[in-house]
């Protein structure tokens, strides 16, 4: 059962700093952010809880404020693909803007998250008002576009060592030491394989000294064979 918890106006990142710093909405004029921060709503997930789910009738975009999101597509035998990651000041759930369908993917927190939720309606209003505010949007769509293509050309000329080295470099932000904020069941999602192959994976970099794993905290100890490994550059 999913529920949300509105979180009021306190201890949370501020609407406006977080919107300029947002895809799309970073392109919006002042008078636009105001209609947006005052129709916006706040609410807190925690881990293991969906925002919405695939399928579900969608009215509202989502902007993560705090913590982390799992785009989660239902694949046969019931099993999950994790698709995407959405990190503080990604936007998700946009696609119901443009075509009034039913939900894409499961949006599943990974943590505890805050999320600043957006209706449809109040964006529609600013689009119509500036239509030149499309491209803005456009951009962002074909951004996700992209990232599907360079998935589907991971999956056919990446091997499972390889795509697991390219969502460690991704999850990394060029650090080299950080939390991996995804169970190992997880990670396979986004990585597209079994949990065992992509656990054997693991263990290959770490029995070659490319990387350091004590739990969920982990140390690149080798970028450069790492960034080999993913194809990143080639």
């Amino acid at each position: 059962m999913r529920t949300e918890k509105s979180t009021g106006h306190s201890g949370y990142v501020d609407a406006r700093s977080l919107l300029l710093k947002t895809e799309f909405m970073k392109a919006l004029d002042s008078l636009a952010i105001d209609d947006v921060i005052k129709a916006h709503r706040r609410s807190t997930f925690l881990r293991g809880q969906d925002i919405f789910v695939e399928g579900e009738a969608s009215s509202d975009l989502f902007i993560v404020a705090t913590g982390r999101v799992a785009m989660q597509k239902s694949a046969s035998g019931g099993k999950d693909s994790l698709v995407a990651l959405m990190e503080p000041g990604d936007l998700f759930g946009e696609m119901g803007l443009f075509d009034d369908q039913g939900r894409s993917a499961t949006a599943r927190c990974l943590e505890r998250t805050e999320v600043l939720k957006i209706p449809y309606s109040v964006l529609r209003l600013i689009l119509h008002q500036r239509p030149g505010l499309l491209w803005g949007m456009l951009e962002l769509l074909a951004k996700r576009l992209r990232n599907t293509d360079d998935a589907l050309a991971d999956a056919m000329f990446l091997d499972v060592p390889g795509r697991t080295a390219k969502r460690i470099l991704e999850i990394s932000h060029d650090q080299d030491e950080f939390n991996l904020p995804l169970t190992q069941e997880e990670l396979a999602g986004l990585v597209g394989a079994s949990r065992e192959r992509v656990n054997k994976a693991l263990a290959a970099l770490v029995r070659s000294g490319v990387i350091e794993i004590q739990d969920r905290k982990y140390k690149i100890a080798d970028r450069e064979e790492l960034t080999r490994l993913a194809g990143v550059g080639e």
